[in-house]
């Protein structure tokens, strides 16, 4: 009972950014641009500087023994997920475009904005290992997922050298930054140690408000009505961690790993799904749909996988 009140209070609290987020820019109180700028600070200083802070605090010659397991694990992972969700999107719709939407939603939990706030909160000791874990979803995302499943056969589609520019962005850089700087104990300013750390607290809110801005620009009695979305949000919130949590029954894992693993594979649908369709003029009534069941549900589902993590397997 006391994890599932410290994940429900933990994620309760994010929520609430949310629904600030929602309210915010669904009423009007803050200009059209917002969003934009939000984004922004998110992506260029508030996630890179989480991600540099960590590395330089955690990331020492001790943690290179457990890189390879982690990025190993998570690449068969990834590879499993994305078989299942290719198998499974068979039976959540017949339009295509619908189909590649749903099966991004399944590859890739909205384990980035959400993950990291939830991780950064309530595992803390393991953020580190949380972040190297990711790495190779944030590949399969820019190798195949976005390219192929969001851009899809238009003219737009980008080469394999543009998906491969991709991985030249401020959080990447960052993380090798920090790795840099960790593994070789280069002693860093404290008002420079401050400010990092200062912009990466920010991080979790700023990201569920965008969360709460991105929703509200649907119309929600219409996206509620898509019956399609409580089953891709059903496997994605309550059936693949329980057979993950199967798994681990047949193949024990390490409790680093699986904690890593069980928190990417609770968390709510991605965003993606909205706002790259959104700027290609694509409909994202669909995916609007899955981001705001997804989250809303999450809020019950996270806490109870987690309890269902803590009690049988650590």
């Amino acid at each position: 009972m006391t994890v599932f009140i410290a994940t429900l209070n933990q994620i309760a609290f994010l929520f609430l950014f949310i629904l600030l987020g929602y309210v915010l820019s669904r009423w009007k109180f803050i200009p059209d641009n917002a969003q934009v700028v939000l984004s922004k600070l998110e992506n260029y200083i508030f996630i890179p500087a989480l991600v540099l802070g960590t590395f330089i605090g955690n990331f020492t010659a001790e943690k290179l023994s457990i890189t390879w397991k982690l990025l190993l694990g998570s690449s068969v992972l990834g590879l499993v997920a994305i078989g299942l969700s290719l198998l499974c999107v068979r039976f959540c719709s017949k339009d295509k475009y619908e189909r590649n939407i749903y099966t991004y939603g399944l590859c890739f939990s909205n384990f980035g904005f959400m993950g990291n706030a939830v991780v950064s909160a309530l595992f803390p000791d393991i953020f580190l290992e949380y972040l190297l874990f990711t790495l190779p979803l944030w590949i399969f995302i820019y190798l195949w997922g976005v390219p192929v499943l969001l851009y899809g056969d238009g003219a737009g589609k980008p080469t394999w050298k543009q998906r491969a520019r991709n991985f030249i962005n401020p959080m990447f850089l960052c993380m090798i930054l920090g790795m840099c700087i960790g593994i070789l104990n280069i002693p860093v300013p404290l008002f420079l140690d401050s400010a990092v750390a200062s912009a990466g607290n920010c991080m979790s809110p700023v990201a569920m408000l965008l969360t709460g801005m991105t929703i509200a620009q649907f119309n929600i009695r219409e996206i509620l009505k898509i019956k399609s979305v409580y089953l891709v949000t059903a496997l994605r919130l309550i059936v693949y961690p329980l057979l993950f949590l199967v798994a681990l029954l047949l193949i024990p894992q390490s409790k680093t790993f699986a904690t890593c693993a069980i928190c990417s594979l609770a968390m709510p649908l991605g965003l993606n799904t909205i706002i790259i369709p959104g700027a290609l003029g694509k409909d994202t009534k669909v995916a609007s749909g899955m981001a705001l069941v997804s989250h809303i549900f999450s809020c019950i589902t996270i806490p109870l996988i987690f309890v269902l993590f803590e009690h049988y397997f650590v």
